[in-house]
């Protein structure tokens, strides 16, 4: 798919990779709708800087939580741009423990209403738009914490119902593959740890004390956290690229997952190569 001319909704479109993606898609000549809701001054500056720049753009205030809003989201779509050619599903409210600390209900509430719900609403209700177009796609950001949970490392900043609502995601993906298929391919980008995104310039990270980010580092087979132009550059790399791939997850994660275990030197053995009984 060739990204000019498209027409993308972004959501989570006023910080960090959100903003980054909408930003570049805009700059490679598609059409943006963002969505903003407890971000107003983000949302702003952002709206000043498409319009500064000239690119095409749609800024909706809406509560992603709300089905009723969402129609309306769509509606508003459909009327300016009858279209819809990319769908980047960036939502979610993950509570760090570090900050949060234990469970209250409505913690719990606001991250499974936002990280999970509300994706799922924004696709069932995005896919009937994105079927007119013959090359449609989605793209929806997921965590490792779905993998991980609330251990090791990762468990000062992943909580219980973050995880889960994240490890449900991907059964979400392989639904939406076979219910958008064949025109609209759907994939999930999970991410480790990315600056502005559970790591450098979030709130969590800035509490852990060095040693709690160095053990993170560690646990990561790169050694480092992400950076959000390398979430920019696999969004592009699936929307232009990956044509003939739908229901897959990408891992872009360092080795986080994988990190936590070592492997050991090949031992000598008790026989020579080629002398084995066995």
């Amino acid at each position: 798919m060739q990204i000019h001319g498209k027409t993308a909704l972004v959501l989570g479109a006023t910080k960090g990779i959100g903003r980054a993606i909408a930003l570049a898609l805009a700059e490679a000549g598609a059409r943006i709708i963002f969505t903003w809701f407890d971000w107003p001054e983000e949302s702003r500056q952002l709206r000043e800087e498409f319009t500064a720049k000239g690119y095409d753009h749609l800024a909706v205030e809406v509560d992603l939580r709300e089905p009723e809003q969402i129609e309306k989201l769509l509606f508003k779509i459909k009327k300016q741009y009858q279209t819809l050619d990319i769908l980047i599903n960036n939502i979610e409210r993950g509570g760090m423990p570090i900050v949060h600390g234990p469970y209250v209900p409505n913690q719990w509430d606001l991250e499974m209403e936002t990280t999970l719900k509300a994706k799922w609403w924004v696709v069932n209700q995005a896919l009937p738009l994105l079927k007119t177009t013959q090359e449609g796609t989605i793209i929806t950001l997921s965590s490792i914490a779905g993998l991980v949970g609330r251990s090791g490392p990762a468990g000062l900043i992943y909580n219980d119902g973050y995880a889960a609502a994240n490890r449900a995601i991907s059964s979400f993906t392989e639904t939406w593959a076979r219910e958008a298929a064949p025109t609209v391919r759907v994939n999930e980008i999970m991410l480790g740890f990315f600056e502005t995104r559970h790591a450098e310039n979030t709130r969590g990270w800035g509490l852990l004390t060095d040693a709690q980010k160095e053990a993170i580092c560690n646990h990561t087979l790169l050694n480092r956290t992400g950076k959000v132009e390398e979430v920019v550059k696999t969004v592009f790399f699936l929307i232009e690229d990956a044509t003939y791939m739908t229901g897959s997850v990408i891992k872009l994660d360092g080795g986080y997952v994988l990190g936590g275990e070592q492997v050991p030197p090949m031992p000598e053995g008790v026989e020579k190569a080629g002398n084995s009984r066995d």
